[in-house]
C-alpha cells in the first residue's frame, strides 16, 4: 500500500507546534531574515513536515526538489544572506550539483535544519519521529551541560548492564553537546531531532570489559534489533569477540576488519531524547542515535576527536551500537539508571 493512503495519527497541529518550538527555542529564529525550504514529496512524513514548515514560515521560499530547474537551487542559495535559514526535508538525501549540501550551507554562515532519510521510517514510526522533534530547552540544555561537567572532570567510569561491566579506566575527551544551544558554536543547526552529548576515551585502549547490544546500525544504515542482545567482548579498546551474534552483525564487523584491520571502539554517545527508547525506535540510525540511553561507535572514524596513529583517510567506519544499561557511573557516581539521566540536583 502506498503510504499516501495511510492516515497519520499525528495531527498537523502537533507537528507544527514541535517545528515552531524547534525554530524559536532551538534555532533562535525570529523571522526577521529570509528562509528557504527545500523538500521532496516521496514519503508521507516528508509531506507532513513540509506542510508544518509552510505554516511556521509563511514568507519562506518553498522549492520541490523533484521539480527543480537546472541551477535553481544554487541560485536560491546564492540569494540568501548570512544568518538566513535553510530547511532540508529529504526522503533520502539530496544531490545538488557539486554540493555536500549542509557543509556548503554552513560555509555560507546560513542556519540549517536537516531532516534526512525520512523514507527509512516505517509508517508506524511517524508518531515517534514527530514526538522526538518536541524540544524542551530546560531539560535538554541543563542535562547536557551537567553531563558535560561530569564527563570533563571524570577520571574513569563504568557501564553496568545485564550482569556485565564495561570499564573506562581513564579520562574521557571533552564532551561535545548537541542540545539546541548554538551560542558558542560556529554553525547553527544540523540534523534534527537533536539531544545528545558525546565523548570518547582519551586513550582508546583504556576501554575493556563486556556489554550487551540491543540494537545496531546495519549495512543499510538502518536500526537492526537482534532477537537476543549481542555480547561484545572488548579488550584494549577493540572488539575481540561477539557472542550470540547474528549474520548481519557479523557482516558489519567483517567490513570494518576488512577496511581497517581491527574493530576499534570510539564514541561514547549519551542520548538525551526521551521520545526515543529501547521500545520506541525509528529505523533511521542517524535519528535513533539520540535515544535516551548509551551507545558506542565501532570503527576508526570519528570527526570530533583526533587520535595518534589514526589517519583520517583510512578511517572509514562509524557504526553505532546501542547498549543494555542498568547503570552508568563516572568516578563512582551514578549518572544514568532506570532509563533516565540523573545528573540534575533536585
Amino acid at each position: 500500500m502506498d503510504d499516501c493512503l495511510v492516515p497519520y495519527s499525528t495531527s498537523i497541529d502537533t507537528v507544527t507546534r514541535n517545528i515552531q518550538d524547534t525554530l524559536t527555542l532551538a534555532m533562535g529564529w525570529d523571522g526577521s531574515g529570509s528562509s528557504l525550504v527545500l523538500h521532496d514529496t516521496q514519503c508521507a512524513l516528508a509531506r507532513k513536515l513540509t506542510a508544518a514548515y509552510e505554516r511556521c514560515l509563511p514568507g519562506a521560499t518553498i522549492l520541490d526538489y523533484e521539480h527543480l530547474e537546472p541551477g535553481q537551487a544554487s541560485s536560491a542559495f546564492d540569494a540568501l544572506d548570512p544568518g538566513d535559514l535553510v530547511v532540508l526535508i529529504q526522503s533520502t538525501r539530496f544531490q545538488i550539483e557539486t554540493f555536500r549540501l549542509r557543509i556548503e550551507l554552513f560555509k555560507r554562515s546560513l542556519k540549517v535544519i536537516e531532516h534526512p532519510h525520512l523514507a527509512r521510517m516505517a509508517l508506524d514510526q511517524a508518531q515517534t519521529y514527530v514526538d522526538a522533534l518536541a524540544y524542551d530547552p530546560v531539560y535538554t540544555r541543563r542535562t547536557g551541560v551537567a553531563l558535560k561537567e561530569r564527563v570533563d572532570r571524570a577520571k574513569g567510569g563504568n557501564i553496568l548492564g545485564d550482569g556485565l561491566e564495561l570499564v573506562i579506566a581513564g579520562a574521557l575527551e571533552p564532551a561535545r553537546l548537541n542540545v539546541g544551544d548554538y551560542a558558542q558554536m560556529q554553525n547553527v543547526g544540523g540534523q534534527y531531532p537533536i539531544g545528545e552529548v558525546f565523548t570518547e576515551a582519551r586513550r582508546l585502549e583504556d576501554l575493556h570489559g563486556r556489554v550487551r547490544v540491543h540494537a545496531f546500525g546495519d549495512t543499510s544504515f538502518c536500526v537492526n534489533r537482534p532477537a537476543t542482545p549481542i555480547t561484545l567482548v572488548i579488550e584494549d579498546g577493540c572488539v575481540v569477540q561477539a557472542l550470540e551474534s547474528t549474520d548481519e552483525f557479523d557482516r558489519v564487523l567483517a567490513q570494518i576488519r576488512r577496511d581497517e584491520g581491527e574493530v576499534l571502539v570510539r564514541e561514547l554517545g549519551l542520548g538525551l531524547n526521551r521520545a526515543l527508547t529501547r521500545e520506541r525506535i525509528v529505523n533511521d540510525i542517524g535519528t535513533y542515535e539520540r535515544m535516551c540511553g548509551i551507545h558506542l561507535s565501532l570503527g576508526a572514524k570519528h570527526h570530533a576527536y583526533k587520535k595518534p596513529g589514526i589517519k583520517k583517510k583510512f578511517a572509514k567506519h562509524h557504526v553505532d551500537v546501542f547498549l543494555v544499561v542498568d547503570g552508568f557511573f563516572l568516578d563512582g557516581m551514578r549518572v544514568y539508571g532506570d532509563g533516565e539521566w540523573c545528573v540534575l540536583a533536585g
